[in-house]
């Protein structure tokens, strides 16, 4: 049996003499943290997002060259290792960031206009427009709030006790299991709708709302203008072009991709997931700011890891700094996670974070209790 979250709030100083006066104070403090930074955002930063892109360019080189031409098993992992993390770099720390339009007011900075939101091309199987419309619209502005929020009903499982029961749902720690296998490629068809009209029924489905002929070709339009060229390029033509060496090659980059799937998934699965982790009814929907804040914390985990693996998780790890202030890069969210911290104390907010291994356990046990029916009731 799922329990709903019913933890105390921290202890907070001072008390305030009301709810409202709390939430104003804590939206005061959020804001003023927020306008700083975004003040402060220049040639630093894109100076960052460049060093990684370079990077990422790097290791996509040296990665392919070790596929091709390793002949030993630690020359042909390393390739395998090398062209994971680069396809890892270019999906999360450079264009989740992106796509979140981090870099838009410093387009006129030199190298910063390719990063501009509408301009960015990701590197990968995601559609750049329905991953704005189904990610940024409808996941963060409505996060962990039933029939609103896209990714509360991934694929065949459920991530929210708010959303209505199904009997493939008893098998979604199978389905969990193995979406790590295709995970941004399933991430292009959940963001395009192709699995809205598959997988729910139209009262239940967020991203494709119409099950019409029209929906389902401009859904599948979408999703395969990325997927077929990336999956041709990867698994086709470079293969091809090793010749003898085709199966050696699309091996290798079979095997980075899922390097970089699983990494993914592990991290995603962190998010929004818990004992403790905040959902709501349909009808919830923030009376202020501050209360808009606050739920966004509620609904949200960090997690704990090693700065180089921050990088490779995109700033994922501070995922609720991220939900706070989806628009500033991830550099910038490691720098301000103490005063956020610092702040939800003080507010009477729970700021959860803990190791990556214990969180994820934690959204596992989770999602196992939501194999099973639980009364649809909305989080207070």
């Amino acid at each position: 049996m799922y329990e709903r979250p019913t933890e105390q709030r921290p202890a907070k100083e001072p008390a305030w003499s009301s709810e409202e006066e709390r939430l104003a104070s804590l939206c005061k403090d959020l804001d003023a943290i927020h306008q700083r930074v975004r003040s402060e955002l220049g040639d630093g930063d894109i100076a960052y997002i460049e060093s990684i892109d370079q990077l990422s360019r790097r290791l996509t080189l040296a990665g392919r060259v070790l596929i091709f031409a390793g002949m030993d098993p630690v020359s042909y992992t390393a390739g395998i290792l090398a062209l994971a993390a680069a396809h890892q770099l270019q999906v999360c720390e450079i264009g989740h960031t992106a796509l979140h339009g981090a870099y838009d007011k410093l387009e006129q900075l030199p190298g910063a206009a390719k990063y501009h939101s509408e301009r960015f091309r990701w590197v990968g199987e995601i559609d750049e427009e329905s991953w704005r419309r189904a990610h940024n619209l409808l996941h963060h502005g409505h996060t962990n709030i039933v029939g609103r929020d896209s990714d509360l009903l991934v694929g065949f499982a459920r991530w929210s006790p708010e959303a209505k029961h199904h009997f493939y749902h008893r098998l979604q720690l199978l389905f969990s299991a193995t979406y790590p296998l295709y995970w941004w490629t399933g991430m292009s068809l959940h963001s395009a709708g192709v699995l809205d009209l598959f997988a729910r029924t139209e009262d239940e489905a967020v991203v494709a709302k119409h099950k019409s002929l029209r929906t389902f070709w401009s859904a599948h339009k979408r999703a395969l203008r990325k997927i077929v060229p990336y999956k041709l390029t990867n698994y086709v033509v470079y293969p091809a072009l090793a010749g003898p060496l085709f199966l050696k090659v699309l091996a290798g980059n079979w095997l980075a991709d899922h390097v970089r799937d699983v990494y993914t998934a592990a991290t995603m699965h962190c998010n929004h997931i818990g004992p403790d982790v905040h959902h709501y009814g349909a009808g919830r929907q923030a009376k202020s700011r501050g209360e808009w804040y606050e739920m966004q914390i509620e609904a949200t985990n960090n997690f704990e890891v090693p700065h180089w693996m921050s990088v490779l998780c995109g700033g994922l790890d501070y995922h609720i700094e991220h939900h706070l202030f989806p628009k500033l890069p991830p550099n910038r969210l490691r720098e301000i996670a103490p005063e956020i911290r610092a702040v939800c104390a003080r507010h009477g907010v729970r700021y959860r974070t803990g190791s990556w291994p214990a969180t994820l356990a934690k959204s596992l046990r989770t999602l196992a209790r939501l194999s099973w029916p639980i009364p649809h009731e909305a989080t207070p």
